[in-house]
Parts: structure tokens; sequence; C-alpha cells
């Protein structure tokens, strides 16, 4: 199952797991792009695509593929993937923006997870990979709470990981950095003016996240100058980081992962 699966890292997890021979569940807010995706995917690598439209945010949304985890045949690789970051800041935010914000991204990871868990640990095999950020290993935007929500998504992983592993289930944090998708374009965020070598791809991410999840690890950092640059976001003094930081983000509007 892979959520958030039409767009950005998801959708090419979805690709990448369908070329490896396995059906899929992909979960999405919009069910005509979702069909679609699907429709591609089944035409593609032959492979049975099922569609569970749902949006994370809402109750009934979460619920409704809470249900089909617990329920249904049985799901041995969990993705979530779906997510959203507030390019306003905190002074500047609504509330109802930030609770949707925790939703998506804290509580629907965290609910998904619950429920696929039971399953695998019963049967001994299965694994979660939550996507989540190296912008979760420090404050780099200051008013942003993206970061707060991804350094949950890495902790929770890694902790939940250590529970899992003697039952032979991984739990694992994937964190890349910047990767290029179709994600900064419809959400209209201009990119002209970043370094072409901040970019990684997602194909890249999703090789690298998945070797790593092979191996056992419970957090993924794709890319050696994001690992170096995690290695600097743990160890440089916090005043001199909140110097060097600086806030980028534009005055108004969301954008979706």
């Amino acid at each position: 199952m892979v959520t958030g699966a039409t767009a950005g890292i998801g959708a090419a997890f979805a690709r990448r797991l369908a070329a490896d021979g396995h059906d899929l569940v992909l979960v999405a807010r919009d069910a005509v792009r979702l069909a679609a995706f699907a429709a591609e995917l089944t035409e593609r690598h032959g492979r049975r695509v099922e569609t569970l439209p749902a949006d994370l945010c809402t109750e009934d949304g979460c619920a409704a593929v809470t249900r089909r985890l617990a329920d249904a045949g049985p799901v041995d690789l969990l993705v979530n993937s779906a997510g959203i970051a507030l390019t306003r800041s905190f002074l500047r935010s609504g509330v109802d923006d930030e609770a949707r914000l925790l939703r998506l991204n804290v509580d629907a990871v965290m609910r998904l997870t619950h429920a696929v868990l039971p399953g695998m640990i019963g049967r001994r095999r299965g694994a979660v990979i939550n996507v989540s950020s190296v912008a979760g290993f420090g404050a780099l935007e200051p008013g942003s709470t993206y970061s707060a929500t991804k350094a949950w998504v890495t902790n929770f992983s890694e902790s939940v990981g250590q529970a899992a592993r003697p039952h032979g289930v991984r739990v694992m944090a994937l964190c890349p950095g910047f990767t290029r998708t179709e994600f900064h374009q419809r959400a209209g965020i201009d990119t002209t003016k970043m370094p072409s070598w901040i970019w990684l791809d997602a194909d890249d991410v999703i090789d690298q996240g998945l070797r790593d999840l092979r191996k056992g690890r419970l957090v993924s950092v794709p890319d050696w100058k994001y690992k170096l640059a995690v290695v600097g976001l743990r160890h440089t003094p916090q005043r001199l980081l909140h110097r060097l930081t600086r806030d980028t983000r534009s005055p108004a509007g969301r954008r979706e992962r």
C-alpha cells in the first residue's frame, strides 16, 4: 500500500513497486487521477492495482484506510508518503491549517502504522516505510512547523522499528532532501534559483531507501551530501545554526507532496 500515490515520491514508489512485480493498493484524494494512474500501472506492468480514494486529513478517510489495512487481505509493505507542508509561518497561519498538517503528517502515519503492524507481527514479516525528511533534523525555517512533524515521523519510526524488529518486521524512516518531482511545479514553487547539485532524483531516493530497508536500518538518508548535512545539523551549536538559517517561504499558500 502506498499513500499519496498519485504525486511526488509516492507515485515514484508505486511505479517502482509495480515494476518489481508487486500488486498494489494506492491511496490518494483524487479518485479520477487515482484510477487513471492505476490503469497505467496495470497496462505497463500487468499487476493488480486496487484504488482507495481517501483524504487522510479527515476522520472518514483515515478510518477507511485503517479498515482496509486491518480487515482485508494482508499488506506486506506500507509506504506512508502522503504529506503536506505549509508555506506560511506559524505566526501567520490559521489553526485549522496547522491542525490539518498534524492530522496528515503525524496522526495518519501513526494510525496506519498501528493498523498494519498486528498482521505483520502475526505473520512475522512485513515492513513500513514512513517518508520523512532531512528537515526533521533541525529547525531550518523559522516559523515552519513542517520540520517538527518530520522530526516526529523519524523519531516514531526509529522507536517503533526497534520494537518490531524482534518480530521479523521492519519500520524505517526515509529522510530525503530536495527531490525532483512534479510536486514543486504543481504547487507553483519557483525552483529556478536553487543550485542543481542540491536536487535528488526520486528513483535514486527509492533505490537507496529500499536498500537500507533490506539492511535493517531504522533511518535512511539518501545521498552523501545529505548525510553530511544531517551530521552538521546534529553537531552544529544551535545558536550558530539559528543565525545561519533564514525564512525562505512565501507569505501564503500551502504545498503538498
